[in-house]
């Protein structure tokens, strides 16, 4: 618009100057004004598409702005969701926890005679307790609290020392050691599982904690032995695939 105005302004200058002036013919009048027109409309075209653009940068903006607090609402919902599953997974490890304290005390007391109808006191043992104790813990590790599935293992291992899950246990602890990047902590982990329960399904992965943990300790030769151990004795495992892409690294 104020370039419209500018427009007529020196339009009316052009027209009138030469009446009085001289300064002009008509035909260089109108040629400068035809001049003018077009530049002062190449002048408003541009400023117009200016305009568009800011408009659209400020649109993308706002956009942006709106995306970024969607996504810190939604981290915020996550973190919360987060605390509240741990703090659950606690509340049921304590409660198992308690639980099997009750029922070791009413093992280690006095057992009272079975009643005349056969039935066996309410302290005797629930098989249920060993799968919970070890899910929990298990749940700890899946959801990275590795400090809390550590303790809890080890509570589990000190309960259930005989357990069908025993070498899963120390396996899940040498992999907990090895998140903590406590390598050193880790092996004596694995080496259980390699020690002494040969036929445990986790044998070629914990052989894998074990190289992994030498080489991290700066145990090169070590790693080397195992790995090619790996490979030789379980060469269809996916330990056995990452014991190929480690022993290349270390050349």
């Amino acid at each position: 618009m104020k370039l419209r105005v500018l427009s007529l302004v020196l339009y009316s200058v052009l027209t009138v100057a030469p009446a009085h002036a001289g300064l002009f013919t008509d035909d260089e009048a109108q040629k400068k004004i035809k001049t003018l027109e077009t530049r002062v409309s190449q002048l408003e075209e541009t400023e117009s598409k200016q305009a568009a653009i800011l408009l659209d940068l400020q649109g993308q903006i706002e956009a942006q702005n709106t995306e970024i607090r969607r996504l810190r609402g939604q981290n915020e919902e996550l973190q919360h969701g987060l605390q509240d599953a741990e703090k659950r997974q606690k509340d049921f490890y304590i409660d198992l926890d308690s639980r099997l304290r009750r029922f070791e005390a009413a093992e280690a007391a006095p057992q009272p005679q079975a009643s005349a109808s056969g039935k066996q006191p309410e302290a005797a043992n629930d098989p249920s307790l060993e799968n919970r104790a070890y899910e929990a813990a298990y749940a700890f590790y899946k959801s990275a609290s590795y400090q809390n599935a550590l303790g809890a293992f080890q509570d589990f291992l000190t309960k259930f020392p005989q357990s069908v899950y025993a070498p899963n246990s120390y396996f899940w602890m040498g992999q907990a050691y090895t998140a903590l990047k406590d390598c050193k902590s880790a092996l004596p982990m694995y080496q259980m599982v390699v020690d002494k329960y040969d036929n445990s399904p986790k044998l070629p992965d914990a052989l894998y904690g074990v190289a992994n943990c030498q080489a991290e300790l700066d145990k090169k030769p070590a790693a080397k032995k195992t790995l090619k151990l790996i490979v030789s004795k379980y060469p269809d495992t996916s330990a056995a695939e990452k014991a190929k892409k480690l022993l290349g690294e270390l050349k």
